[in-house]
């Protein structure tokens, strides 16, 4: 009582609520309360139909010289935005920040006032006189006001679009009196329709298609000496022609009109219930309410909910931002559990939709083959978005570069058997079959390390026995080709339930650090080609020459027709002449060139891709260049390298459609070269090639079907090994390399395809909608990869630092959203500048920084392993992460692991079966009360307000 005292007196008798509060705070102390019992029943209701979007809008009573005229002072979709005092210009959004004496007025206001729900309306007139006419039969009013509240209600509604009223000298002095006044209008004051300024008003971009209005009407007036409250849920949301800002039919109509001296706790209550409507809880409440008592405990809920702020320690004055993240309306509407927000890890995200239940042959493809079919033609018109387009862009230089760059390193091992030609034909090939027909065509397929080593030691082993080489490769992938099939049909892939986060996370954040190590290698590479000329002295340029010296006259090189003064470096060497002279060494500063254009591709990539969230453009157009980011870094950077005209090292593509060695065709033929025991002996090797492609193949797609993408078609474990083992033997019989999936080329396909919702509320930040699933995008890759040879003459414009930058830029962008990246930035920070994760919550400090050590431990292993001769085996390793992830069942608790990792499958399945023990146990305890309970209920202790 004394808050409500304390905070200013307002319009009436307001005590009421006081016993209904305290009752509502005694049995608090229970299980439920009984708004939320209440709740729970009318939220149970099952309802096909969501419950629409609201958009709120107030109107507060103005006088304008002798005029009466409603105008609009905020407006809500989720957070606040009021008419700033100057009028000319909506406030920030904002979170609405209310006093709790309003709520309690409210609350008074709902349990005294008429409460009409579902009522037939179809007018703004025929919906006040329907509302007057309850109040007369119930007592509430005179007969004798009912004109002059219809009149006032009835008035023109001046939104924020509209410019203020300007009257002239003669109009204001035509008018004597506001009753005279009065008396001249019309008593219906305002349109029937939309005008062309609620039509045209570009903020409906803001509302969703689906949303329904809820307007606020509040001011005083002379001729009431106590308040008139009318709460009106419409049976059909109905257009109200200019009543609202924008054409959104309205449902709900709010009125409080009151004496006069109290405008301020008028709006004031005005502000509460527009912020109750906007609430997910109440507004589901306030659709499903069936009496007035129904709306109260929604409002008793709400209070449950809301925490007070220490006056003394806060200015009411300053506008909360709205958060960057807000909490799932989900959660709060399930009032069974209206606990901690905070979710844990749970099992292993990785395995959905695996067959472990089925025991036919074959099972899990047939499953994966079933789920996918469904998706196939959403699968190829979904890809037609613009957003395909920068997808498409930024992963095809990836793929080509890589393609380059692992194409001359296979050269380079095998003796030019596979060189940059293959490797280009074999990523063309193998990703537009895969991207095809695969159970994940997000997936982009690509050679690995291990693969290369693999490679390069079968081509020595070959060469020291005298065996062929391409033969022997053929058996090798025939029998690995088999062993996938083998593998497929047994539903292997079920393994992949035990790889949790602690797997995932250091698999990929190795892969991740190999990109930004090899991109960084290859720029420091450039300083090697072109060292910087440290010598080079301005002062001395004078003495700097270099000239060409002829050989001997007596040499057999010696040409006597030329002039050797005026040959050119190359020429000079290649007739056999020297340079001599300071300045023969000097090289031009392209080391430097090539590090502007790497670092500036980076950073110019970073910025726009975060480009969305700034402050400048229209959303479209930001949204656009964040999309573009990639291409518009390469494009400026390309065009800067042309403007300055310096030799970088280009692009360089193949420009014939032939193998790179030419005594070698497109198709290697099984016999004839190598002994019949070797056909049979090739079984061996095969098996760690399939072990390599199963788990490299496997731990990418658990990544890529992480729960955080929210992807909605579902995996196909099986059906990608099947595919991955069919292309294995094709690319054998063709002498193309082997490809398998790659992970931080996957992860920025899918980052390039994110989608956000495009209505979002004002001051909302746009919500993560999932992955544009599709597989135009890939074919489009690989199909462009294919026929890079006929774009030699554009592609040989790209300088390579340019796309080292690109790789820099992937291996990095891949690292965002990691966990384990989060916690090993922990170390470096201060506990009270620490982000609030949820784990940290709930798991103590030094526990987070052992399990992150003992990741790190297992990433520097992998590091050295990867980093020798031994990166044949890493596959293996990554089963070893396994083990080590069951191992720290020992040394941590199964809820630091929950919030950690993800829980092994037998201990989940442990956890549900106590979970369903205790379920039982409560069941019991609930049919038979507790004689303490009763004590509670009949002692009358009251919490103080």
């Amino acid at each position: 009582q004394q808050v409500i005292n304390t905070n200013g007196k307002a319009s009436g008798c307001y005590s009421k609520q006081l016993k209904a509060m305290q009752h509502s705070l005694i049995l608090s102390f229970h299980e439920v309360s009984p708004a939320a019992e209440r709740l729970r029943y009318i939220l149970s209701e099952e309802d096909d139909m969501p419950t629409p979007t609201l958009f709120t809008e107030m109107d507060t009573l103005q006088r304008e010289g002798d005029e009466l005229e409603w105008k609009e002072s905020a407006r809500w979709v989720k957070f606040e935005e009021k008419v700033e005092e100057g009028g000319e210009r909506w406030s920030k959004p904002h979170v609405s920040t209310l006093s709790l004496h309003s709520l309690f007025e409210l609350r008074t206001c709902l349990q005294t006032g008429t409460v009409l729900l579902d009522l037939e309306g179809y007018s703004l007139p025929q919906i006040v006189d329907d509302i007057i006419e309850r109040q007369i039969e119930e007592g509430m009013i005179s007969p004798d006001l009912r004109e002059k509240i219809s009149f006032v209600l009835l008035r023109k509604h001046r939104h924020q679009t509209k410019k203020p009223i300007h009257r002239s000298l003669a109009d204001i002095g035509k008018s004597s009196s506001s009753t005279s006044h009065a008396q001249s209008r019309s008593m219906n004051d305002i349109a029937d329709t939309p005008s062309t300024d609620q039509l045209k008003n570009k903020f409906m971009k803001k509302i969703p298609r689906d949303a329904e209005a809820s307007n606020v009407l509040v001011g005083e007036v002379d001729f009431l000496n106590k308040p008139f409250v009318a709460f009106v849920r419409l049976a059909q949301a109905t257009t109200l022609g200019g009543l609202t800002e924008v054409p959104v039919p309205t449902r709900f109509l709010f009125i409080l009109l009151g004496p006069q001296g109290k405008a301020k706790s008028y709006n004031e209550i005005g502000r509460a219930i527009a912020t109750l409507m906007v609430d997910d809880l109440f507004s589901d409440v306030a659709y499903k309410a069936r009496d007035r008592e129904d709306l109260i405990a929604g409002i008793d809920e709400f209070l449950d909910e809301v925490i007070v702020l220490p006056p003394g320690e806060w200015d009411p004055k300053i506008r909360i931002e709205p958060p960057k993240k807000v909490p799932s309306a989900d959660k709060r509407k399930s009032v069974f559990s209206l606990n901690e927000l905070g979710q844990m890890n749970g099992t292993a995200g990785g395995g959905g939709g695996l067959a472990e239940d089925e025991e036919i042959f074959c099972g899990g493809l047939y499953l994966d083959i079933k789920r996918k079919l469904p998706w196939l033609p959403s699968d190829f018109y979904e890809g037609f978005h613009i957003q395909s387009i920068s997808a498409v862009l930024f992963i095809y230089l990836g793929c080509i570069t890589n393609a380059i760059t692992f194409g001359g390193l296979l050269g380079d091992a095998t003796d030019n058997y596979q060189g940059v030609m293959e490797s280009f034909l074999g990523t063309a090939l193998a990703g537009s079959v895969f991207c095809l027909f695969s159970g994940q065509p997000l997936i982009i397929l690509s050679s690995t390390g291990p693969i290369l080593i693999f490679e390069k030691l079968l081509f020595e082993f070959s060469k020291n026995n005298a065996i062929d080489y391409m033969e022997l490769r053929l058996w090798i992938g025939i029998h690995s080709c088999l062993q996938c099939f083998v593998l497929v049909a047994t539903d292997a892939s079920y393994i992949i339930k035990y790889m949790t986060r602690f797997t995932e996370e250091g698999f990929s954040s190795l892969i991740s650090f190999i990109f930004i190590s090899d991109a960084i290698k290859k720029m420091v590479g450039a300083f090697k080609y072109y060292p910087i000329n440290t010598d080079f002295k301005p002062d001395y340029v004078t003495t700097y020459k270099c000239e060409c010296l002829a050989p001997d006259p007596n040499s057999a090189v010696f040409l006597p027709s030329l002039d050797w003064s005026q040959l050119s470096k190359k020429e000079c060497l290649k007739y056999g002449g020297s340079l001599v002279g300071k300045s023969c060494k000097y090289v031009p500063d392209l080391a430097l060139m090539s590090f502007i254009l790497f670092f500036g591709t980076y950073s110019m990539t970073v910025s726009l891709k975060k480009f969305k969230f700034s402050r400048y453009f229209p959303t479209k157009l930001r949204k656009l260049i964040s999309d573009f980011s990639i291409f518009m870094s390469i494009m400026t950077f390309v065009g800067l390298d042309m403007l300055m005209g310096l030799k970088t090292p280009k692009l360089i593509v193949p420009t014939e459609f032939k193998p790179t060695r030419p005594d070698r065709g497109w198709l290697v033929m099984p016999f004839g070269k190598n002994p019949w025991w070797m056909y049979l002996a090739s079984f061996v090797p095969a098996l760690l090639v399939t072990i390599l492609i199963f788990m490299d193949q496997q731990i990418s797609a658990v990544i890529v079907n992480r729960k955080e993408n929210k992807l909605k078609k579902g995996c196909g474990y099986h059906l990608d090994l099947f595919w991955v083992g069919v292309l294995m033997a094709t690319c054998s019989f063709m002498g193309l390399p082997w490809y398998v999936a790659a992970t931080v080329i996957s992860i920025a396909h899918i980052d390039s395809l994110k989608m956000e919702s495009e209505s979002s509320a004002p001051g909302e930040q746009p919500q993560f909608l999932g992955v544009r699933e599709q597989r135009v995008t890939g074919i489009l890759v690989f199909v462009l990869t294919g026929v890079s040879i006929f774009l030699a003459p554009v592609l040989k414009f790209i300088p390579m630092p340019v796309l080292y930058g690109v790789f820099l830029y992937m291996g990095v962008a891949s690292l965002s959203g990691i966990q384990f990246w989060d916690r090993i930035k922990l170390y470096m920070m201060p506990s009270k500048h620490q982000p609030d994760f949820s784990y940290l919550r709930h798991v103590p400090l030094r526990r987070v920084h052992l399990f992150t050590l003992i990741q790190i431990t297992c990433l520097a292993v992998l590091w050295i392993l990867k980093s020798t001769f031994l990166a044949i085996i890493f596959p293996v390793m990554i089963l070893g992460l396994m083990v080590v992830r069951k191992m720290l069942d020992m040394v941590f608790s199964q809820h630091d692991l929950a919030w950690l990792d993800d829980l092994l499958p037998e201990k989940e399945k442990k956890k549900k079966d106590d979970a369903k023990k205790k379920g039982k146990e409560k069941e019991k305890k609930k049919a038979k009360p507790d004689d303490s309970e009763e004590e509670v209920r009949n002692s009358g202790f009251c919490c103080p307000l």
